[in-house]
């Protein structure tokens, strides 16, 4: 009987182990991970962009003939393809309608100038973001000089001259025929292009070296961010030789505040400025005595940012970019100071940029050193002269492309703002482009990392911000794809957010310190003294029992 309970207790302890025990601690210490939207994932790791932009062709009177409006409005649809490697492909399509000019637009177009007809078209219809229109007027028109075709304004509306009418053909579509090459180069210089395009790819395609100047451009601009921090910084190496005064938040209010309240929708700004005393350069530029003035040249401006920059601090609660401008005054022993490019000659804005970092300019003062002057002088800064040489570093350290247009355009000064709409349009497309490609080439590699290593913990809130991010760019794509750009470029900034926030939260690190290796040593020492007992009573159970059966099959033998 004893032998008996102690086998049934043997059998009892193992069923509670393997009915009870081993799932119960297999359910509690399992890994958490939440459900991950794979496949939508995977769907985007293959990009199939497609760009539209509307495009509206205008007539003015004098440039169809009247067999010619009777067939209009007319729209047609360009698509061009371009397979940029094997997981990205971009669509460009231009829906082009083709329509007569009104009365009030006919009105505008009797302006003196071509500004004011620009002026005047902007009053009657904003064009919504992302589209373009085209007015085509008579070769007789004076709105235009004589070697001027194309006439870009600071809206998104561009003049288009047509050629004599014997030139240009008497159907409507020889008429069409005639203008689509002119129109594609309007398109080429005030919408996207694929060059700028594929520059905002460069975080998930590598470049082919025929397009370096769009690289270059890239290379130059900072990367696509939510916000960016502006620090303009007065370096003043000598104060008792001079006592510099710069109305620096006049200036800001007058000359940068416009330009980044217009590119309010692509980022975030913050601006703060400082005043350094005894900033030296940390590089001794050269005496020239035949101009008796001090030079810097092109090959030791890499050497001056890394002393200055030690001295401007870091704003350590801000994960955003900064931009950095750099007004300096030489000291007296070392004024005036010019700065020279790589073939020897004077740069004209003494100033010079550095990629993805800021610009610094020179300021000489040594105008005011004059025989029996009292030092420290008293310098008041020309800001108009700053400010503008800041503003042009700025519009290119934020990716504001201007392409070289071809020698028969005139483009309109980009006014007050800095920044003309279509200039905005441009930077917005390739800011689309690039927020959506880093996104998808984040999330996608959060789904291999996360399906590659197993024990990392996928809690909800991280499941809720990829699935935020994939929503987002399945949106961002979407709206590219019909031509809303304001949309798209919204749209994209989310799903950028949601996915760095889900690739860098913490809590994806906590278990990848254990391996499975470690697991069983730790597991081993706690479960192995309760299994050998176990394990050896059911052994000697089994053996027992084919020991009965051998003895029966020999008594009956």
């Amino acid at each position: 009987y004893d032998i008996l309970r102690g086998k049934l207790a043997a059998l009892s302890i193992a069923a509670m182990v393997i009915l009870v025990g081993v799932p119960l601690w297999w359910k509690t210490t399992q890994t958490y991970r939440a459900w991950l939207p794979v496949a939508q994932i995977n769907e985007l790791a293959k990009l199939q962009l497609q760009l539209s932009a509307d495009v509206e062709v205008v007539f003015a009177r004098g440039t169809a003939t009247p067999e010619q409006q009777k067939k209009v409005p007319v729209t047609q649809t360009q698509d061009e393809d371009h397979a940029v490697d094997e997981d990205t492909t971009l669509r460009y399509r231009h829906e082009t309608r083709y329509r007569t000019a009104t009365v009030m637009e006919e009105d505008a177009l009797k302006q003196p100038t071509a500004a004011e007809a620009d002026l005047s078209l902007h009053r009657l219809s904003e064009s919504p973001c992302g589209s373009l229109v085209i007015y085509v007027i008579p070769e007789s028109s004076s709105l235009l000089p004589e070697n001027v075709n194309v006439y870009i304004g600071q809206r998104r509306t561009a003049l288009l001259r047509i050629g004599a009418q014997m030139k240009v053909g008497k159907t409507l579509k020889q008429l069409l025929a005639h203008l689509e090459p002119r129109v594609k180069q309007i398109l080429q210089v005030m919408s996207f292009s694929h060059n700028d395009i594929t520059a905002a790819l460069s975080d998930r395609v590598r470049f082919s070296p025929d397009n370096k100047e769009s690289i270059a451009d890239s290379m130059r601009a900072f990367k696509s961010s939510p916000g960016y921090e502006i620090t303009f910084s007065l370096l003043n190496p000598d104060p008792k030789s001079h006592r510099l005064h710069w109305d620096i938040e006049g200036a800001v209010q007058t000359y940068i505040q416009p330009l980044l309240t217009k590119l309010s929708p692509v980022a975030n700004f913050s601006l703060d400025s400082q005043i350094l005393y005894y900033a030296m350069l940390g590089v001794n530029p050269r005496y020239d005595s035949s101009r008796s003035a001090y030079i810097l040249n092109a090959d030791s401006l890499a050497h001056v940012i890394n002393p200055v920059e030690a001295r401007l601090g870091s704003n350590a609660a801000s994960s955003n970019p900064v931009l950095n401008f750099l007004l300096y005054v030489p000291d007296a022993h070392h004024s005036p100071l010019y700065i020279h490019d790589h073939k020897k000659r004077e740069v004209q804005t003494n100033a010079f940029h550095s990629p993805r970092w800021g610009g610094i300019m020179v300021y000489n003062v040594n105008g005011f050193y004059q025989t029996g002057t009292n030092f420290p002088v008293d310098v008041n800064i020309n800001m108009a002269k700053v400010m503008g040489v800041f503003l042009a570093q700025l519009r290119l350290l934020l990716g504001v492309q201007s392409t070289a247009p071809p020698s028969s355009f005139q483009v309109a000064p980009c006014g007050s703002s800095g920044l003309a709409d279509w200039e905005l349009d441009r930077l917005m497309w390739s800011r689309s482009v690039e927020n959506v490609a880093t996104a998808t080439t984040t999330i996608t590699s959060l789904a291999q990392l996360l399906d590659q290593i197993g024990n990392i913990v996928i809690n909800d809130n991280i499941a809720q911000q990829v699935s935020s991010a994939v929503t987002s760019l399945q949106l961002a794509v979407a709206e590219l794809e019909v031509g809303n750009l304001g949309f798209a470029l919204q749209y994209s900034k989310e799903a950028i957010l949601a996915s760095e926030k889900a690739f860098f939260d913490p809590s994806l690190l906590h278990l990848l310190y254990f391996p499975d290796d470690q697991k069983f040593a730790i597991y081993i020492p706690l479960f192995l003294p309760m299994c050998v007992p176990i394990l050896l009573s059911l052994l000697k159970i089994v053996s027992e029992v084919r020991q009965r059966r051998r003895e029966k099959q020999a008594k009956k033998d």
